[in-house]
């Protein structure tokens, strides 16, 4: 099917066309048609699958009739980055409807976001404590409010986004169209679609099942030579653009100083950072001028960069679903990627769960001349426990660790 048998407004189709979008993807395919229905709307999609316009495209054809210089609807979003990314999508996907669009979010003057919502746009996308700023100051007026979108919804909640979102529902009007989209669906969540959504159409594509376009594979490793491992790794692939998850944000940014001082461009997004670095740091990285992103998984939900090649999991993550959501970041628009994640023994369990959850093993590889017996630099503060014991040496740990390992590459 293509974009034509959803009869949206010609001036979006227009603008469709000239940005070369001919097919919708699945989930634009199940949740356009209910959208414009004016149903609400539980989307459930990874990354990479098209969500943004799945949600853009029926809310500009709405807005493309009616009052302008009213606020008519709201999108919230977890990060910045997000915030803008979808502002952006706005702006492309309404070209030519005079329908503008402006983002509300901590880190930056209130000014500007004062002005944009006394009568100058017909829509907002905003983070929940700037929006709510703005809601007590009596800037953002919501009684024109028709459509609500909550995006990426797991992650508002991981970010404890709850309260606010709650406070958010409480000003707005009763009678309105409400869309949440999320990647993950977990049993916490569930509560607040029941709390706002009425009635709503579930729309789901394969949101917790790994993209076929990315090909994964675990590297185990002892802790301390997972950096080495990674530098070693970065020279292998020689990629334009490889995105690398950490736990921490100081972790983040002293992982992207090893890389810069390894040879590579590379630079940190995390949530030390001030607004107008993080914009220079994904701004170089979706340019091209900088190779390697260290990331959170906080600070990297607002990353749409479709030619991201490989990822890396320098850490392992907490849940199954994080795990399908970060390796989405690549092998995105029917290009192909590589994931890699090193684990240690203690990772384990987490391995065990995502294998479930997959419904089969995923590969061990270890790196061909990569010197897995290397000792600590320092010893201090670091003793070979059994969930630091280097691979391949002997023990009972070690050999249940290893005995999915395949032969090197």
């Amino acid at each position: 099917m293509s974009f034509d048998a959803f009869h949206l407004h010609p001036t979006i189709g227009a603008a469709l066309k000239s940005h070369g979008y001919t097919t919708p993807t699945p989930i634009q395919t199940q949740a356009i048609p209910k959208v414009l229905e004016g149903r609400d709307v539980l989307g459930l999609a990874q990354t990479g699958t098209g969500k943004t316009a799945a949600f853009a495209l029926p809310i500009l054809h709405r807005l493309s009739s009616g009052p302008r210089g009213l606020v008519r609807a709201l999108i919230v979003a977890p990060t910045r980055e997000l915030a803008e990314q979808i502002k952006d999508s706005f702006d492309d996907l309404g070209r030519g409807t005079g329908i503008r669009a402006a983002t509300v979010y901590g880190g930056v003057s209130m000014h500007q976001q004062i002005q944009a919502l006394h009568g100058r746009c017909e829509i907002v996308v905003a983070c929940p404590g700037r929006l709510i700023d703005h809601m007590q100051q009596g800037h953002f007026k919501p009684a024109g409010v028709e459509v609500l979108v909550l995006d990426e919804a797991d992650q508002m909640f991981d970010m404890g986004f709850l309260p606010s979102i709650r406070a958010i529902l409480a000003r707005l009007p009763k009678m309105r169209q409400t869309l949440l989209f999320s990647a993950t669906m977990p049993d916490a969540l569930r509560g607040l679609a029941h709390e706002c959504l009425t009635n709503p159409v579930t729309v789901q594509v394969n949101h917790d099942v790994a993209l076929t376009t990315v090909t994964h594979a675990l590297y185990p490793v002892v802790e301390h030579l997972k950096t080495p491992l990674l530098l070693a790794l970065l020279k292998k692939i020689d990629s334009e653009s490889v995105l690398v998850f950490t736990r921490t944000k100081h972790r983040a940014k002293r992982i992207a100083d090893k890389v810069k001082e390894a040879g590579h461009s590379s630079t940190s997004l995390q949530g030390n950072l001030s607004q107008n670095k993080r914009k220079q740091a994904l701004d170089s990285f979706r340019a091209g001028t900088v190779h390697v992103l260290v990331a959170t998984d906080i600070a990297a939900r607002g990353i749409d960069v479709s030619q991201i090649s490989h990822v890396i999991n320098y850490d392992i993550t907490d849940t199954p679903e994080a795990y399908v959501h970060r390796i989405g970041r690549t092998g995105r628009a029917a290009k192909t990627g590589d994931a890699y994640t090193f684990v240690t023994e203690q990772d384990n369990g987490m391995i065990r769960t995502i294998e479930r959850k997959l419904g089969k093993s995923i590969e061990r590889r270890t790196l061909e001349g990569f010197d897995y017996r290397k000792a600590p630099a320092s010893t201090h503060g670091q003793h070979h426990t059994a969930g630091h014991r280097v691979p391949g040496a002997p023990g009972k740990s070690g050999r249940s660790f290893w005995r999915k390992r395949r032969r090197p590459r």
